[in-house]
């Protein structure tokens, strides 16, 4: 284990806390990055005597093994309250959505990064409102941007933002700095289970989310509150935990409707399709009956003005509520090929923010089986050929398990029909290639 008592890098800091030796830190970078490291050059890294950062694919090895930018495990230590000390030719560039891809734009990214840096050390100690405005334009770039891009490209940025929060929640703050980032640690935390989720591990997802609760509970923020159990009852549902699901729904009807932001609607709509998914089709449809009067009385409160994962959008309640309308079967397929296409056209014409791949998919999903319980063979093929093309890094544990309840559907009808045979080994293909990070 490294054994300065005072860290002087972020790395050096994480070799500490997880028990790590020099020489056990250089034998898991040989396997990261399929080179060796020398002991000399190991105790640079981790003492911090760089003139500059590693070659890119040493930063790539380091940021996969640790989840943090290269910039920061070589920066300075969380709470040490210093300042990097780097050219901006040192800084990483990180992917905030390229409006500029010239020299200049690199330029303009690079210098947000360090200024970024800076405020997270010169407020340490005593946060400031510039820091937690920082942390909350990060957080809701985050809850936008995940709907939109894959995974593995969000999830570095993510664990960063939420260790961030955490890190100046461990420091000193007033009460209503406090509250803030309670609120936004929170969310992050919410992100991180929803990530946690869509890469199967639905045990972290809940541990996540139960962090992300006792934010709120901190926060004394009841839309915080419902919004998390909106996810937990996520969670479980696509678990196959529908009883637990229902539960989570219905803990956090009490603060939903104290907030009555449109996590009421989230938790409503999250009960429905549980409620169906356990054959109790006759609550599933007075809980869908419930989110439709929740959305008629909505009062936007903070999560929903961050918008993306936070707020539940109005394509988004048609997508749940195909959802829930596909568990009836045959008897409410019609019904749920009307509430599927709607949900498709509100999706084509909502704002940029409210798009979100992974929802879209699971309602071209709801949209197949609604057409092979129809027989339709060749529109339940035209409505999944959008989600077969999305690339291994969006299939997402929800999509993978939407893709493969059309393939139980398939086997109510007649296997003699070759385009069930096709549609069939299509899906397939695409299951067999789920979202896995490199490791």
């Amino acid at each position: 284990m490294v054994e300065h008592e005072a860290q002087r890098t972020r790395l050096e800091q994480l070799l500490h806390q997880r028990h790590l030796t020099t020489e056990q830190f250089r034998r898991r970078y040989e396997q990261a990055a399929g080179a060796g490291l020398s002991e000399r050059q190991a105790y640079r890294w981790v003492s911090g005597e760089l003139a500059k950062l590693p070659h890119p694919q040493a930063q790539a090895a380091l940021e996969q093994m640790f989840g943090e930018p290269a910039v920061r495990l070589f920066g300075p230590p969380y709470g040490s309250g210093a300042v990097t000390r780097a050219s901006r030719t040192e800084l990483a560039v990180f992917d905030r959505g390229r409006a500029r891809t010239d020299w200049e734009g690199q330029v303009i990214s690079m210098s947000a990064e360090r200024a970024r840096e800076f405020l997270s050390r010169a407020e340490a100690s005593n946060v400031g409102p510039e820091t937690i405005d920082q942390l909350t334009d990060d957080v809701r770039r985050l809850v936008v941007m995940y709907q939109q891009q894959p995974l593995a490209r969000l999830l570095p940025e993510m664990a960063d933002t939420q260790d961030r929060a955490f890190a100046l929640l461990e420091g000193r703050q007033k009460p209503s700095q406090a509250h803030d980032l309670y609120l936004l640690a929170g969310i992050a935390s919410g992100v991180m289970a929803k990530a946690s989720h869509d890469l199967g591990a639905s045990h972290d997802a809940l541990t996540q989310a139960r962090a992300a609760y006792a934010c709120a509970d901190n926060a004394g923020h009841d839309g915080l509150r419902a919004w998390i159990r909106g996810l937990q009852a996520l969670i479980t549902y696509w678990s196959g935990r529908f009883d637990d699901s229902v539960r989570y729904a219905r803990l956090g009807a009490d603060a939903a409707e104290r907030s009555r932001g449109t996590a009421t609607v989230w938790l409503a709509s999250g009960e429905a399709r549980s409620l169906a998914a356990l054959g109790r089709m006759d609550e599933a449809h007075e809980a869908l009956d419930r989110a439709s009067e929740a959305r008629e009385h909505v009062v936007s409160d903070e999560l929903d003005q961050l918008g993306g994962l936070c707020t539940f959008s109005r394509p988004r309640q048609l997508y749940y509520a195909a959802e829930a309308l596909i568990w009836g079967g045959a008897t409410e397929a019609d019904q749920t090929e009307r509430t599927a296409a709607n949900a498709l056209e509100a999706y084509a014409v909502a704002a940029a923010s409210d798009r979100a791949f992974g929802d879209e998919a699971g309602t071209r999903c709801d949209l197949a089986i609604a057409r092979v319980l129809q027989g339709e063979m060749e529109g339940a093929a035209e409505a999944l050929a959008p989600v077969l093309e999305l690339p291994p890094d969006q299939r997402i544990h929800g999509v993978v398990t939407s893709v493969e309840r059309i393939r139980s559907a398939l086997r109510e009808v007649d296997v003699s029909d070759r385009r069930v045979n096709e549609l069939g080994e299509a899906i397939e293909s695409f299951t067999s290639s789920p979202l896995a990070l490199p490791r």
